[in-house]
């Protein structure tokens, strides 16, 4: 049975309840970095996330399938993949209950803080790494200090050790103030897969949220930035496909194979060529190709993986009928079969007026905040924006916004870094900005 509630035993010793916020936040940050998990193995990130909930005083967290629909869930590995995260979790002392709740990669929680009447205000942040080598070199400041990845091939690129460190270090502030009203954090996994947030949105605790902010670091805006409302989402549709053919001697008989690989170089070239939309901006990249044997053996299988991306869902559900037509076309034409699966569709999302207005609003009085940007655009694509369309069907708002911070190295790159000073002013933008949702 699912667990919606998992005690969480007394805090650990050695951890410092008493720093300054922001040193707190620092060395929470550098956890996470320090020890990186990938889409829905996120088990001791999810752990480190319900002790941090607990030692403020929140008692209600939500773990396991109550936090989404495990059906709906995109891109979970194997089981033998998500057995060795849950052993590594183990490893490293995570509590048998919890883990029992996450079985099977039901990774993420959400915090909820019940403050009597007011409105529902979620937080949306995303916990998981990237499949990335990080950098070893003593000019990147993990490696010179201490607390770059210890998982070789696995590195927080993007920041979402950050958007956890945030989420948590709001959820503290919140607890401690005055708020009128129900905050849920929802600590989402699985985002770079774009794999986690169509799960989270149909989940039981997105069903009454009024308002809802999403937040991101960096994306090329300087520490002291804040974008209020960020739009130019691109919807995405991730693909795998194999081609399957017929094995043959190259030499003796050549006429007695279907060239796998001949099928996929086709759809490649034609699906690279798609014309592009006069509705929106379209995006097409066939990522990875493999497949073969020897030079003397017609290859019987090759496996394939590309994405579309469109400036509207609509304009990437017309791209998407030509691919799937490419598809089926390429492998008739050398007579094999073709199979695919979408591995990972988000939608594109708009910020509401109405948020952007209290976020830049707020953000303009936050002393360490330099530069107050309205709207900005993100030009690739996010998960969030299945939480944003949720909530916006029911009547809700809902703004994706933008913590600036210095980044070394472009996300996803192996130089990829947080100034740390960020972390702070996210907390205190984001804060800030709930407290003017609950209506006093």
């Amino acid at each position: 049975m699912p667990r919606q509630h998992f005690e969480l035993p007394p805090r650990r010793p050695g951890m410092n309840t008493d720093m300054p916020t922001d040193e707190r936040l620092v060395s929470l940050r550098r956890a996470f970095h320090r020890y990186p998990e990938t889409a829905w193995t996120e088990f001791w990130t999810t752990a480190r996330i319900v002790e941090e909930i607990r030692a403020i005083g929140v008692e209600t967290v939500l773990v396991g399938e109550r936090v989404l629909d495990s059906d709906l869930r995109m891109s979970v590995p194997e089981e033998p993949t998500l057995a060795r995260a849950r052993e590594r979790a183990v490893d490293r002392g995570v509590d048998g209950e919890l883990l029992d709740a996450l079985e099977g990669g039901h990774t993420g929680c959400v915090a909820v803080l019940r403050r009597g009447d007011g409105p529902t205000i979620g937080l949306r942040v995303d916990i998981d790494a990237l499949p990335q080598r990080e950098a070893t070199a003593e000019s990147h400041e993990p490696a010179a200090e201490g607390f770059a990845s210890e998982r070789p091939g696995r590195m927080h690129a993007c920041g979402h050790d950050a958007h956890a460190t945030i989420g948590i270090g709001v959820l503290e502030t919140i607890a401690q103030s005055e708020f009128q009203g129900t905050l849920k954090l929802f600590f989402q996994p699985a985002e770079e897969v774009i794999g986690g947030g169509r799960a989270m949105a149909a989940g039981e605790p997105m069903a009454d949220i009024d308002h809802l902010l999403s937040l991101h670091v960096g994306l090329d805006n300087p520490t002291g930035t804040v974008v209020a409302g960020i739009d130019g989402f691109l919807a995405v549709a991730q693909f795998r496909v194999e081609f399957s053919g017929q094995p043959a001697h190259a030499g003796g008989h050549p006429a007695a194979g279907a060239h796998a690989i001949a099928a996929a170089a086709s759809a490649t070239q034609q699906l690279q060529a798609l014309p592009r939309h006069a509705d929106g901006a379209t995006r097409v990249n066939v990522g990875r190709i493999e497949g073969g044997t020897a030079t003397n053996i017609i290859p019987e299988s090759c496996r394939l993986e590309f994405e579309l991306r469109g400036e509207t869902t609509a304009v990437r559900d017309r791209m998407l009928d030509r691919a799937t037509a490419i598809l089926e076309g390429a492998a008739t034409s050398h007579d094999c079969g073709v199979e695919w699966a979408v591995a990972g569709k988000a939608p594109s999302a708009t910020s509401d007026d109405s948020l952007v207005d209290v976020v830049a609003g707020v953000a303009e009085a936050v002393p360490t905040v330099e530069t107050v940007r309205r709207r900005g655009t993100l030009g690739g694509s996010e998960d969030a924006t299945y939480l944003m369309e949720a909530v916006q069907a029911a009547g809700g708002d809902a703004s994706y916004v933008g913590i600036g911070t210095d980044h070394p190295g472009g996300h996803h790159t192996a130089t990829f870094d947080v100034d740390e000073a960020s972390l702070a002013i996210g907390v205190e933008t984001i804060s800030r900005s709930i407290l003017a949702l609950d209506g006093r």
